[in-house]
């Protein structure tokens, strides 16, 4: 495997510290021109603002991107370790981004076909392509697929994958209110029996509510077994980057249909 030639990007996106970074300079340019010194003042103030949230995320961006995405591939095997399932026939990675879940799906489960589906917004730089080459480049490219696809709206039967796995995406997910209607979704492909293993904001309340009630909710669905734990119980998280909005609400919910 040639590592120079895997792109599975960074969780902050690039793009977004350029946009902060611009508005900055807006802002101070802004300030200079012949307007009330109280407009002056709510400039530097706003200004001042977006150059923290930037400074905050490219310094998390550093930490995502430290020792090639360590980080990052350590919160995905922390999931994906949660995955209960045999290996055999077909797996489903909701909301794939470069395609790293759905390959680290492939190569631990070496008898295994994975999809990998995502919409690929414009925000971010992953592509079905990029998705494509990291998985030829890591040697599983013919057993893994990609395509673009909601999350919310899966174009797939009940019941037509063994396992589904899914990290940091249903919060994302802007077709649906609710978003334990896209954690439902992602759980319809799945087969009676299939295992499932998600990663998401689970501890937000605003997002999901508390805790309890989401799991029964989860089991009211017919789901057999469910479970939780936190992702900062298994994946050593730098204290800048857990808080609210980043990884300190993140969790795992696992089990079998």
């Amino acid at each position: 495997m040639d590592d120079l030639s895997v792109d599975y990007g960074n969780w902050v996106p690039k793009k977004m510290l350029w946009i902060l970074l611009g508005i900055v300079l807006v802002l101070v340019a802004g300030s200079f021109l012949p307007v009330p010194f109280f407009v002056q003042i709510i400039l530097w103030t706003i200004a001042a603002l977006f150059l923290f949230l930037f400074f905050y995320l490219s310094c998390a961006y550093y930490l995502f991107a430290k020792n090639g995405n360590e980080l990052q591939h350590n919160i995905h095997h922390a999931m994906i370790d949660k995955l209960s399932w045999n290996g055999e026939e077909k797996a489903l990675d909701v909301g794939t981004g470069s395609g790293a879940c759905a390959i680290k799906v492939a190569k631990k489960f070496r008898n295994s076909k994975v999809t990998g589906i995502d919409y690929w917004g414009k925000a971010w730089n992953y592509s079905q392509k990029v998705c494509e080459n990291n998985a030829t480049t890591e040697g599983v490219g013919e057993r893994t697929n990609f395509q673009k696809a909601s999350a919310a709206n899966l174009p797939f039967g009940d019941g037509e994958f063994d396992a589904a796995v899914s990290n940091f995406v249903f919060h994302e997910v802007r077709d649906v209110k609710d978003k334990r209607e896209v954690v439902q979704e992602a759980l319809r492909v799945v087969k009676k029996g299939g295992a499932f293993s998600f990663q998401d904001l689970f501890l937000s309340e605003k997002i999901y509510g508390e805790m309890e009630d989401l799991l029964k909710t989860i089991r009211d669905w017919g789901i057999e077994e469910v479970h939780f734990t936190s992702t900062a119980d298994l994946v050593d998280i730098p204290r800048l980057l857990r808080v609210p909005g980043m990884l300190g609400e993140i969790g795992i919910i696992y089990g079998k249909k």
